[in-house]
């Protein structure tokens, strides 16, 4: 195997005719490309109008070309219940009727056990019933007592005590059923499962949360809570414990809503208050939460600033009380000068009205336990 490798020679002197122009790129697979085909210099260029960006078809996907656009920020996702959850009464008789059930269940095993013959003479005695010769337990006696003892706990089972202010959500196999909001004694179908929720006007006072000034000062806030459960069936249905999502609903609604120190601005105080009320509201309506109001009833700095910003706030208040004490005095002083020679006890010139000022203000300082700047 021979390898022969090609040189090229430049020629010695000038080349004739005009100068080509440098090759960018030369090889056995591409072409020359001119250098003043890369870079023309127009006179006049013409505008270029700007169109979107076209996104070009998928090969082998038969999809359509689209415009590409800019992407919007997405809004705000909003808390979605299942729309038929929607709280309704249920079905539910008068305690009567279960005490009516229940007795004539426990009347149709006393009557089973008599035709059975199984009584014993006492109780016969006191129920004034005539003895005969029972016929004994077989099938027809058993399934007696199975339909009397079924109609009996079916009765005494479902009684129920409904309390103003308390609510029964009832589901059977994990299907609402209804909600029960009725005082007194009532029969409800045993065979339903019962859920006990508090419809009150209820208070809640949480623990320390964190927040933010709005100076971005890490603060701890305990909030009340003012709310109560306006739908029943989202409340207990819809989340796993709607008193979880509420206290979640409120610490949410404090990392966006700054809340400022006691003694601060003016207002500041209502308008964060209004706005958590805002905020928890909105958030707690979809699972049938009614919250009336969010106040911060104790706000105080995070332990790992506290320190500092107590320093920083002791430092503000004796520039300020300084501050007051000093323009007194300056008036004070003041109010002296003039009056002295307003009423010529003393005639000054500068150097001694001076030195007067100075003396004036040290003894000013001096009864007001005050150092003199």
């Amino acid at each position: 195997m021979s390898t022969t490798t090609s040189h090229t020679s430049e020629p010695d002197g000038p080349a004739e005719g005009p100068a080509r122009p440098a090759r960018l790129i030369q090889n056995e697979a591409t072409t020359e490309i001119p250098v003043h085909l890369l870079f023309r210099d127009d006179p006049d260029p013409a505008p270029v109008p700007l169109k979107p960006a076209v996104v070009g078809r998928r090969h082998g996907t038969g999809e359509q070309p689209r415009l590409r656009r800019p992407a919007a920020g997405a809004p705000r996702p909003v808390p979605q219940v299942d729309p038929e959850l929607v709280e309704r009464p249920a079905r539910v008789l008068p305690g009567a009727a279960g005490v009516l059930a229940g007795a004539c269940g426990a009347a149709g095993c006393l009557a089973t056990s008599w035709w059975a013959g199984v009584l014993p003479p006492l109780v016969l005695e006191a129920l004034r019933l005539p003895a005969q010769a029972g016929a004994g337990l077989g099938p027809a006696q058993w399934a007696a007592y199975a339909g009397a003892g079924a109609l009996g706990l079916f009765g005494f089972g479902g009684l129920a005590r409904g309390r103003t202010g308390r609510a029964w959500v009832l589901d059977l196999f994990g299907r609402y059923r209804g909600t029960v909001r009725r005082s007194g004694l009532l029969w409800v179908n045993p065979l339903l499962l019962r859920r006990r929720v508090d419809v009150r006007l209820r208070h809640w006072r949480s623990e320390p949360v964190p927040a933010a000034d709005g100076g971005g000062v890490a603060l701890r806030v305990v909030v009340l809570v003012v709310w109560r459960v306006r739908d029943t069936a989202r409340a207990t249905l819809g989340v796993e414990d709607h008193e979880t999502y509420l206290r979640e609903c409120v610490e949410a609604a404090l990392a966006r809503v700054p809340v400022e120190m006691p003694g601060g601005a003016k207002g500041a105080g209502d308008a964060a208050a209004e706005a958590l009320t805002r905020l928890v509201a909105a958030d707690a309506a979809p699972v049938g939460l009614e919250v009336f109001s969010v106040q911060p009833v104790r706000v105080e700095y995070a332990p790992e600033v506290a320190a500092a910003m107590h320093r920083r706030r002791i430092a503000a208040l004796d520039a300020q009380h300084r501050a007051s004490v000093l323009t007194s005095v300056v008036d004070s002083v003041e109010d002296t000068v003039t009056r002295l020679t307003m009423r010529g006890l003393v005639e000054l010139d500068d150097y001694e009205r001076k030195v007067l000022v100075k003396d004036l203000t040290v003894a000013f300082c001096a009864g007001r336990g005050e150092t003199a700047p």
